[in-house]
């Protein structure tokens, strides 16, 4: 893996409650896919009140629990600072991007994609466009 100074992961907002407790079936399942492939590293692991880990890149944080939560109603905005370099990192991981596009919101347009996981929690990769 390549050093790059550049930080990819900017922020992570989650759909919901909580960023830091996305709801997952199996800890060590969900560890194990994310840091193969978002690049993510394991700094934390709990087991009260529910058995969680802590993801990080970059400085962002994500975390998954056994909670009881609905993955497919969960999830997280990922602000990347490369939307391109995101897609490609994603893609040679063998991770299936969908819904390539532009939005745009208050004003501001958006290079975005979705990216669904094996536990069926959804992520918006973003990045602002910025007007030349």
């Amino acid at each position: 893996m390549e050093m790059d100074s550049t930080k990819l992961y900017e922020a992570a907002f989650p759909y919901a409650d909580d960023v830091l407790a996305l709801p997952v079936e199996d800890i060590d399942t969900a560890s194990t896919w994310y840091c193969n492939a978002f690049g993510l590293n394991e700094v934390e692991r709990h087991s009260n009140p529910f058995p969680t880990v802590v993801l990080e890149r970059d400085g962002v944080r994500i975390g998954f629990s056994v909670n009881g939560g609905d993955p497919e109603q969960e999830g997280a905005a990922i602000l990347v600072s490369d939307i391109y370099k995101a897609r490609r990192e994603l893609e040679v991981n063998g991770i299936r991007i969908g819904n390539w596009r532009v939005d745009e919101n208050d004003g501001r347009k958006f290079q975005v994609f979705f990216v669904v996981a094996p536990d069926r929690l959804c992520y918006y990769f973003h990045q602002p466009i910025e007007d030349a």
